[in-house]
């Protein structure tokens, strides 16, 4: 019998692009995931060569099975809005495209924390949640994703609110408190502020905060009081590159 054959995610980060084929079944990783140092030059034609070189790793596993790619940027249609961490010539690019005639497979473009708050959505701390979930990944920046009734609500980007005449992110970012060295209950405040006046704008069911530093959420989670439950992401670094996968797969199947 013939192994089946995995879709495959991929995530291009500001400092590492990571991929693997991912079972949909599970949720999980079909194969350890693969790491390749971002490119010094992140250019499309420079990141596409490594995401062709993750694909060709994994082709064994994957065949010809869709392909889903998460960049740090605002994404519609495949065609890349913005750049955050990575080379500004992405801003125009249609990726989708680029991709698919690079690697020969259906690609699905998607911004990296709408993939993450699908993986979340599908396998993690939103799976049971029927009304609006808002995921925020806390690091370099602030991404968000928002989910309604099992349906990513693309873009978002609300770590870009103006609060108090200041960018949301440049104070509330994981990055913010480790460059303040700020304590835990002093960032705890200034979440408090942030997801307060987000929680005042959408009045979500459900708040999910990812990214690295959700490994220590018992350390300011328990600080925080909201209107809505607010927990940890379940999948961790690995949620990005499933929901990639499940989106691509989804995108292909329509």
């Amino acid at each position: 019998m013939a192994k089946p054959r995995h879709p495959l995610g991929v995530d291009v980060g500001g400092s590492g692009i990571k991929g693997a084929p991912v079972d949909l079944d599970a949720g999980a990783f079909a194969k350890d995931r693969m790491r390749i140092d971002t490119p010094v030059e992140s250019t499309p034609d420079n990141v596409a060569d490594v995401v062709a070189a993750i694909a060709e790793h994994f082709e064994r596993d994957t065949g010809d099975s869709p392909i889903g790619v998460t960049v740090p940027a605002v994404v519609t249609r495949g065609l890349v809005r913005t750049a955050a961490n990575i080379d500004k010539t992405w801003i125009g690019t249609d990726a989708g495209t680029l991709l698919t005639a690079r690697l020969g497979r259906p690609v699905t473009i998607v911004n990296d924390a709408d993939a993450a708050g699908v993986g979340e959505l599908h396998y993690g701390a939103a799976r049971s949640t029927e009304g609006l979930v808002l995921l925020a990944t806390l690091g370099t920046g602030i991404g968000t994703a928002l989910l309604h009734r099992g349906a990513l609500i693309p873009n978002s980007e609300l770590g870009h609110l103006e609060i108090d005449g200041v960018d949301a992110e440049a104070r509330a970012s994981s990055k913010a408190r480790e460059g303040e060295d700020l304590s835990w209950e002093d960032w705890a405040g200034r979440l408090q502020h942030y997801f307060g006046h987000v929680e005042d704008l959408l009045s979500p069911d459900l708040i999910v905060v990812g990214g690295g530093v959700s490994k220590h959420a018992d350390r300011f989670l328990p600080l925080l009081h909201l209107r809505a439950p607010i927990v940890p992401a379940q999948l961790g670094n690995a949620a990005g590159i499933v929901g990639a996968a499940w989106l691509a797969t989804h995108e292909e199947s329509r």
